[in-house]
């Protein structure tokens, strides 16, 4: 069983790696994946045209893309790799020795990404004129399928935590790599990447039409265009998505949409999401029918509106997975289906790499029950900080003292009424010390500091090997 390396208790390990993914996200799918096509249909516009005005307002906005998705983008990205391994190696290890192609493929095409986004804002100025121009174009389409062919391969991944269709019988890269959610996923995250690019282009308008507004009205109406046009495929992507995805999983939306002390305010959110796509929707119309009537300063409100909804979707997704991390396959502990009834009788402290304690005594309690709480629950809580486990029973049990008996029987028992909790890995003795562990915060709440500060307890005969 492996021993998460970092451990943020203030703040969750889950919230920390949610943080970076929703963040990366937001910067990918509209500035990396979306708007480099869109660029380059500008660029290519302001060719036709011969309009100089148009081809600067495409330079600026590049410029921003090329800040941007080359440092907070990129940085990102390697951090969703760095938390994951680090917090849950052997999940990161499990998705790496089923998709070693894809991502290394993946790399490859990241890494030419760069290389283009580099050579096509670095010779704009010079790539003006004649032939010159033609290849710099040339240079934008490529750039733009490199974009949308580093989401194709991303997504398999996504959409095999979340459904992995006959890989359990097959184990085979491609019954892997084109699970039931692959399809639908790619229509939906491709068009919402696109729709949410012209949101962006909408955004910067903002900034660098200025002095310009015979072209503002122009390319309000030519990017209303895009929009409008990308929004049927993101309906329908969305609705094939949400039909593919699988029921346990859904049953967890509204615990996911607003948390559980929240989820009967459920129906109010979907009436602002309602309400937010409306915005967008009228607007982009505004702008086809009667552009020069949109303030300049009314821009930023639909890219603002489409940052929220993007994030707030990745967020919906990560935790609709539950109890899962891969479905089916691996718990979000990281305990697999295969391994539970295992650590259930035998104990999970006796096959952790790192762990103070084999085995519970009852002298050892406390430590053994911190190494518990360790392995089985500190992917998702916190032990005083966000999520925490003493404000979660504080809620059920109130300020007295907590009965370890009915402490001991709502962990045997709490996947069957919280169906986003994983079974508990352990054997009765470790829940006993994990009860320990806990009705001693309850009195003594601390904030428990991870092997990143206080090293790797190692037992006398040393990690399991």
């Amino acid at each position: 069983m492996d021993f998460p390396l970092f451990y943020m208790d203030f703040v969750g390990n889950r919230m920390l790696m949610a943080l970076i993914a929703v963040v990366h996200v937001m910067i990918n799918h509209p500035l990396a994946v979306g708007a480099w096509p869109l660029i380059a249909l500008i660029e290519w516009r302001a060719w036709k045209m011969k309009s100089e005005a148009w081809d600067n307002l495409a330079y600026r906005i590049t410029f921003v893309l090329f800040i941007v998705t080359t440092t907070l983008g990129a940085l990102t990205g390697v951090g969703i790799w760095l938390t994951a391994a680090l917090i849950a190696p052997f999940g990161i290890g499990s998705l790496l020795r089923i998709f070693f192609w894809a991502w290394f493929t993946e790399w490859l095409v990241f890494v030419s990404e760069v290389v283009l986004v580099l050579v096509y804002y670095l010779t704009w100025q010079r790539w003006r004129e004649g032939v010159w121009k033609r290849v710099h174009l040339g240079v934008g389409i490529v750039l733009s399928a490199f974009s949308w062919v580093t989401m194709a391969l991303i997504v398999a991944i996504l959409g095999f935590m979340m459904g992995t269709g006959d890989w359990s019988i097959h184990h085979g890269f491609f019954s892997a790599f084109f699970n039931p959610l692959y399809a639908p996923q790619l229509l939906f995250r491709t068009s919402f990447a696109m729709l949410t690019a012209g949101l962006m282009v909408w955004f910067l308008m903002f900034f660098f039409t200025k002095g310009a507004a015979e072209v503002r009205p122009q390319v309000i109406r030519f990017v209303s265009i895009w929009i409008l046009a990308w929004t049927p495929f993101c309906l329908i992507g969305g609705l094939w998505y949400w039909g593919r995805v699988p029921a346990t999983m859904a049953a967890n939306v509204n615990v996911a949409v607003m948390t559980q002390r929240f989820m009967t305010h459920y129906s109010i959110f979907i009436v602002v999401i309602s309400v937010v796509l409306g915005l967008v929707m009228l607007t982009a119309l505004t702008g086809l029918i009667r552009p020069k009537l949109i303030p300049r300063y009314w821009l930023v409100v639909p890219f603002a509106l489409g940052l929220f909804t993007l994030g707030y979707f990745e967020r919906v997704r990560e935790f609709i997975r539950k109890p899962f991390v891969v479905a089916d396959y691996m718990y979000s502990n990281g305990v697999t289906t295969t391994e539970l009834p295992i650590y259930q009788r035998d104990g999970i402290l006796t096959y952790a790499t790192y762990a103070a304690e084999r085995n519970v005594t009852p002298t050892n309690q406390l430590q053994a029950g911190r190494d518990v709480y360790m392995l089985a629950c500190s992917r998702c809580h916190t032990t005083n900080g966000l999520n925490n486990v003493r404000n979660k029973f504080r809620i059920l049990y109130g300020d007295q003292p907590w009965d370890p008996d009915v402490m001991t029987s709502l962990i045997k028992t709490m996947h069957l009424t919280r169906t986003y909790m994983p079974p508990f890995p352990g054997n009765d003795a470790e829940i006993g010390a994990l009860v320990t562990f806990i009705k001693d915060l309850q009195f003594n709440p601390h904030t428990l500091r991870g092997v990143q500060s206080i090293g790797i307890a190692l037992p006398a005969n040393g990690p399991v090997q």
